[in-house]
């Protein structure tokens, strides 16, 4: 094996030991859940999954397995659910 690409192998090996060092600005990926295949995507900063719970709340089971998976390497606004960002009445 070419020592250059016996280097490369290692420099993989140490990045693979750092997930800090990616980003993901978008993904697709298919979540095999319980009773259903679902497809999972983010993108231009919003997160859609095709099961019936995310077109009520705007996220769901599937998202937050992803985040917890990816938590590293997604960009902060990734990390955070729809639902923790929205404003409530105050309490009286």
């Amino acid at each position: 094996m070419q020592s250059s690409l016996i280097g490369k192998i290692e420099k993989a090996k140490r990045y693979a030991q750092e997930p800090e060092r990616i980003t993901f600005s978008g993904l697709t990926a298919v979540f095999h859940g319980e009773n259903d295949d679902h497809k999972l995507s983010y993108a231009h900063g919003k997160w859609h999954c095709t099961c019936h719970f995310f077109s009520q709340w705007e996220t769901c089971s599937h998202i937050m397995a992803l985040q917890q998976i990816l938590d590293k390497m997604l960009p902060k606004e990734a990390l955070v659910s729809p639902i923790e960002t929205e404003t409530y009445p105050p309490e009286k």
